[in-house]
């Protein structure tokens, strides 16, 4: 369950495309579609030996993620609520030469998350590094949020995060210090209708991030978030309730939203959020703490 949601998709205008259109799309004879880009890998090491915990990177970013930071020397501990893909995930890092565990752990659960913490940092003696990353959205009108939805949403996004950090700093503290980076969205600046619920989670996100980064700036903990826009996950593909539809159906669809709604006219791929969540969680930039980072193809820029 990888965790960004920065979707501003119109359902309406997405599923009301025609036949028409779409065939005249996946013939080449409208819009092109979007093109992907992926991060190749660098040969960089900035991880060697270092200890990086991550939540939700069964799929999306959070798996992209954790790729990245086994092939830069991490040694990798995630989680995630689907026990199939979280192997999957390790057995691919393992197949690579990189080091990594799956913990099977909800977010949601206080338990849960001490325990997947602890046994990270116990098997692999320190905890460096983390990126909490665990996300889901439901998309309705504001009235029409049950009590339990609107509970999942915040707290699996903003309570998932305060438990994560609640049991990853007193490690990092143990270590003489450490690097915690936090997945928000674009819609903590710039939101659209039906994400009351998404939106008041990855702002709430902000705030966590500057307040916890001044209480841990002179004991050797940086805190950041990162503000990615939409991203090509799962978890975007379902909100638009087209989680099931071939590849180049999607693209065509969401190319019409695209044009109108990010200045660089393209999604995010997976692997471009993670390769800035691993600058951000390097020790490239010692002075940052507290900080928001966007990296959204310009979207925020144009709603601002």
């Amino acid at each position: 369950m990888a965790h960004e949601s920065n979707l501003l998709l119109n359902r309406r205008t997405v599923l009301g495309l025609t036949a028409a259109t779409v065939a005249g799309s996946l013939a080449g004879c409208s819009s092109p579609v979007i093109s992907h880009t992926t991060t190749a890998t660098t040969g960089r090491r900035r991880f060697h030996n270092k200890v990086v915990l991550i939540t939700g990177a069964t799929s999306g970013i959070g798996r992209a993620a954790a790729l990245q930071f086994a092939q830069e020397g991490g040694k990798v501990g995630f989680c995630g609520r689907r026990e199939n893909l979280g192997h999957e995930v390790e057995r691919e890092i393992r197949s690579q030469g990189g080091e990594a565990t799956y913990i099977r752990a909800d977010v949601r659960n206080e338990e849960d998350v001490k325990t997947f913490v602890d046994r990270v940092a116990q098997k692999y003696g320190r905890l460096d590094v983390a990126l909490n990353n665990a996300g889901i959205t439901i998309e309705k009108a504001l009235h029409e949020y049950s009590s339990q939805e609107w509970d999942d949403v915040l707290g699996t996004n903003l309570r998932g995060v305060f438990l994560a950090m609640k049991y990853e700093i007193p490690h990092m503290l143990a270590n003489g210090g450490g690097n915690i980076v936090v997945t928000s969205s674009s819609n903590a600046l710039a939101t659209d209708e039906k994400k009351s619920a998404y939106t008041s989670s990855k702002r709430g996100l902000v705030g966590l991030v500057q307040s916890a980064a001044l209480d841990y700036a002179q004991k050797g903990i940086r805190i950041n978030a990162l503000i990615p826009g939409t991203t090509d996950t799962g978890l975007v593909r379902k909100a638009a309730h087209m989680e099931n539809i071939p590849d180049a159906l999607w693209e065509t669809a969401i190319n019409h939203w695209v044009k109108s709604h990010v200045p660089m006219g393209r999604m995010a791929q997976p692997e471009e959020i993670a390769a800035f969540a691993l600058a951000l969680a390097s020790d490239d930039f010692p002075y940052m703490t507290g900080a928001q980072m966007v990296i959204d193809g310009g979207k925020t820029a144009r709603a601002g």
